[in-house]
């Protein structure tokens, strides 16, 4: 009994870390805390499965983490002065070869003026972003109209051929987003408000239509950050309970996200000798800023950028840069590309993670014991072979999907992605590490990675091509990993059943 507790205890403790880290995606590294702007919290890149959306493939990108409803009166509009973008190498040398640059502006109502109210006999300005209900697209209640360009470029993001992306129907460059969800009396039905900020558009080079959506969306990922914050403070007689998933709430079940959501033809994506592409976004801002101790009127009429572009967010597969990075190189990981992430290696085959926990909780022997770690490797720098390891490996962090491995419908999804398919020996490797999709419960998958359990799975046969090290025989809590939860269900989480596949936004009033 002794022991059978001490190794749910490091198991426990390893999860509930491996879930702050995710949340972590919120807030992962020192400078990106100073600009929630461009703080990626979550990446998607999925094959569509919505019905009749066969061959498509879904990207999400969500930005500006922990948003209330009721954050007014400014809300939570992009930021004007970055670049942000989703990047697709479809040729394995860890390179984008093919970027999606979404730009923003936010332009004041008449011509700049804004909106304003006879009071007593002076027009004055009214200090809201609404002077009333809102229920279309520029609609003239709205104070404030943020619109966006999306361009794509084909090669290096910077020097490549860059060419604007159209609405497929009237040829326009420039998108409206949707205002934030500022309540139920301003946007009586948001659903179909913002669903009319779903655009159908044509991207130069590619024959078949795409589709955008920019907006505010319910943030869909699930974790319970106040016990993992607070020193893990949860009772290790739940969360090594398989039958306790759901036992514990959802800490972000109140808040929203930003999202960037393209869907486009796999055909588009990927080259012509290989199903699988791999994917990444990033935020950029220019390297000077100038604030004007006296600005003027306007809006963000303070500030003007200017210089290069420098990268400061980057987000592929979740979990490495909150627990596998360290701390002083956490700046370095945002400012870094694919290509070069070979100095990080050590941070993956040799992971400090469990050996940290064996210290903090002094269980030493509890950690998998194959170094280097190649199951690591294969997890998140190549893919695993015959699943989502494209033709050409060039060892990277990105997320990879093989787009010739059909999708699965939302109610057969397994939640542990091809982890759950083992252990169900069914047929669903759609899922996380095979790409990701919302409903794909990443903490208690790459918990049972960061342990090992993938290593058990191998076998001693070495089925999933880890190397003759990872077998179940290093691994000091066996089957026991795949028994691991956080206590929160990633997949009772409200989706839509289509684009853009994540829930309408919390509402400031309800």
């Amino acid at each position: 009994m002794k022991a059978r507790l001490t190794r749910s205890a490091v198991g426990a403790a390893l999860l509930c870390l491996a879930v702050g880290a995710q949340a972590s995606s919120h807030r992962e590294a020192p400078f990106i805390t100073t600009v929630p702007k461009v703080d990626a919290t979550d990446f998607y890149m999925f094959n569509s499965y919505e019905t009749g959306r066969a061959g498509y493939v879904t990207l999400i990108a969500n930005y500006q983490p922990l948003q209330d409803g009721y954050g007014g009166p400014n809300y939570f509009s992009m930021d004007p002065n970055a670049l942000y973008e989703i990047h697709v190498d479809n040729v394995g040398d860890a390179k984008e070869h093919l970027t999606f640059q979404f730009r923003f502006k936010n332009t004041l109502s008449n011509s700049g003026a804004g909106t304003s109210l006879s009071v007593g006999g002076k027009m004055v300005g009214i200090p809201l972003i609404q002077s009333g209900a809102v229920a279309s697209v520029k609609d003239a209640n709205l104070q404030v109209n943020e619109s966006y360009t999306l361009t794509v470029v084909r090669g290096d993001r910077r020097s490549g051929t860059a060419q604007a992306v159209t609405h497929a129907t009237s040829g326009a460059t420039t998108f409206d987003k949707p205002v934030d969800n500022i309540g139920k009396k301003t946007i009586a039905d948001y659903a179909s408000y913002a669903a009319k900020h779903v655009y159908p558009i044509t991207i130069p080079g590619c024959s078949t239509p795409a589709k955008v959506f920019v907006g505010q969306r319910q943030d869909p990922f699930a974790v319970n950050l106040g016990t993992i914050f607070d020193l893990v403070n949860a009772p290790v007689s739940v969360i090594t309970d398989p039958s306790l998933i759901n036992a514990a709430p959802n800490t972000l079940d109140d808040k929203n996200v930003s999202t960037l959501a393209l869907e486009v033809h796999k055909d588009c994506l990927k080259s012509a000798t290989d199903d699988v592409i791999g994917g990444w976004t990033t935020a950029s801002l220019r390297q000077g800023r100038l604030l004007d101790p006296k600005p003027g009127s306007g809006h963000q009429a303070s500030e003007k950028a200017g210089g290069a572009w420098v990268q400061v967010s980057r987000l592929g597969m979740p979990l490495v840069n909150e627990v596998v990075i360290g701390l002083k190189d956490k700046d370095k990981f945002n400012s870094s590309k694919p290509k070069d992430d070979g100095q990080f290696a050590d941070y993956v085959t040799n992971p400090t993670l469990p050996a940290l926990l064996e210290i903090a909780l002094a269980l030493p022997n509890t950690a998998p014991t194959n170094f280097p770690r190649n199951d690591l490797v294969t997890t998140f720098l190549t893919g695993i072979k015959g699943v989502n390891q494209q033709k050409t490996v060039t060892a990277s962090e990105m997320l990879r999907l093989n787009t010739a491995i059909a999708a699965v419908p939302f109610a057969q999804q397994n939640r542990l992605g091809i982890v759950g398919n083992i252990l169900a020996a069914g047929n669903d490797n759609a899922g996380y590490p095979n790409g990701r999709r919302p409903k794909d419960d990443v903490v208690d998958i790459s918990l049972v990675a960061v342990m090992g359990g993938l290593c058990v799975a191998n076998g001693d046969t070495d089925k999933l091509g880890f190397g003759a090290a990872c077998k179940p025989s290093v691994v000091p809590l066996g089957a026991t990993t795949f028994k691991l939860h956080d206590a929160v269900d990633q997949a009772v989480v409200p989706l839509l059943s289509g684009f853009p596949y994540l829930n309408t936004p919390i509402p400031g009033t309800k």
